[in-house]
């Protein structure tokens, strides 16, 4: 697989008040407002990936045979789960194509690995481990031009819409999907079964909506799982969208419209983001490209919200939104419930158009990944704890670990 390096004493770094010597790359350090955790920056489609402390001092660096495309994240036992690039695969989009998910082990032996590429799908992008163990990621299936134009959808060539596939580790079998393509609706082909109003069917997804030139129409990038509720957040770029799917359903249930604990199927539970999306033109969009929803964790201030980070393409000014959920999720045609804003961040140094994220701090500060330049630390009151530069490479995401974390202890910082 590959190997790993380590670096210094890990307990304790950076007391609070106190400013250590700082690597180059920090150019802010406020030792009174900073968070003393570390940070996994996880660079876009590297091979490698490292733990930070806030100093800038690279404790502990992990070593890849292959690239990531491009999750990458420390689980409490001190193995790592991440989704790897297969060598030139029949079709992908973009950087974060992947093929293979792998489970590490400190050691840098592979636990597990698993493959989903063939010249019909490919996983990509997002990986997440679920309570029971099981392994759930984001992939692109193919739908040829004819199916397709029979389906309603503007092409002459094949698609490639977003489905979510859960795998059993134990025993390699898909133990569940969701496709998006189960859950379409358009208004032009009226014999068409998928034909019907956008606007009165806000649970149904447009597939009209965006048509590219290469068939990738939707451009997921992001999971977030709710264990609590059961459901998924998937990021959906090209909408500029957050969809919100029922994971309680059978596989057979989320390939229809009813069944599970909210009784809609695989139909959307609820969306944010882009009310055009489904047919309220009369509606300004609050997104605009998007990546990295994630579900602050019990414990954490604002606990049960979510993160955004809005690339903001257009504008060329990106901000991090965070969102207090609706206690039921809801969708009609007649009323939009649209989401509660209770913090956002926006600053006229931060723009990346691609990938980047947001994560909630144990301090109640929010740690930013700009994709092009580094990470920013900032405060619930906006004011910045801390910075962290380096544009030779680009950064998939940044997550953080208090120093005392299980998965921390795990890695044997200490040499």
């Amino acid at each position: 697989m590959g190997s790993c390096t380590r670096k210094g004493d890990s307990a304790p770094y950076l007391k609070s008040g106190t400013i250590p010597e700082l690597s180059d790359h920090v150019v802010v350090y406020n030792p009174d407002l900073v968070d003393p955790g570390f940070v996994l920056a996880v660079e876009g489609g590297s091979k490698q990936s490292y733990l930070l402390d806030k100093s800038g001092t690279k404790l502990f660096t992990w070593n890849f045979s292959s690239s990531l495309g491009n999750d990458f994240e420390l689980l409490p036992n001190g193995m790592t789960l991440g989704m790897f690039k297969k060598e030139n695969p029949v079709f992908s989009f973009g950087g974060g194509y992947g093929g293979y998910i792998k489970l590490i082990n400190p050691d840098t032996t592979i636990q597990w690995q698993y493959e989903y590429a063939s010249e019909n799908y490919l996983a990509h992008h997002d990986v997440v481990m679920l309570p029971n163990g099981n392994i759930l990621f984001l992939a692109w299936e193919r739908i040829n031009a004819h199916e397709a134009k029979l389906a309603g959808v503007k092409t002459s060539q094949d698609i490639f819409p977003e489905k979510i596939v859960e795998v059993d580790t134990a025993t390699n079998q898909i133990v569940w999907e969701w496709r998006s393509w189960d859950h379409i609706v358009q208004d032009t082909l009226t014999t068409a079964p998928t034909f019907g109003s956008v606007a009165d069917n806000p649970a149904k997804i447009d597939i009209n909506f965006v048509q590219q030139e290469d068939g990738d129409i939707m451009h997921a990038n992001g999971l977030a799982y709710d264990a609590d509720r059961d459901v998924i957040f998937i990021s959906v770029n090209y909408f500029s969208e957050i969809w919100v799917i029922d994971h309680s359903t059978t596989r057979s249930e989320a390939a229809t419209d009813r069944g599970g604990a909210y009784h809609r199927g695989g139909d959307l539970l609820y969306r944010l983001g882009n009310p055009q999306a489904f047919g309220k033109t009369d509606s300004e969009p609050l997104f605009d490209r998007i990546h990295s929803p994630v579900l602050i964790e019990k414990g954490l201030p604002g606990a049960g919200n979510l993160l955004v980070y809005v690339n903001g393409l257009s504008a060329k000014k990106s901000v991090v939104y965070e969102f207090a959920l609706p206690a039921t999720f809801r969708l009609d045609s007649e009323e939009y419930q649209e989401p509660t804003v209770v913090w956002s961040f926006a600053d006229n140094d931060l723009f990346y158009g691609r990938i980047s994220g947001a994560s909630r701090l144990p301090n109640g500060n929010t740690l930013i990944c700009e994709g092009d330049y580094g990470f920013w630390e900032v405060t619930n009151k906006g004011t910045i704890a801390w910075k962290y530069k380096d544009q030779s490479t680009t950064f998939w995401r940044a997550l953080s670990y208090a120093p005392d974390d299980a998965a921390i202890g795990n890695l044997n910082l200490q040499e």
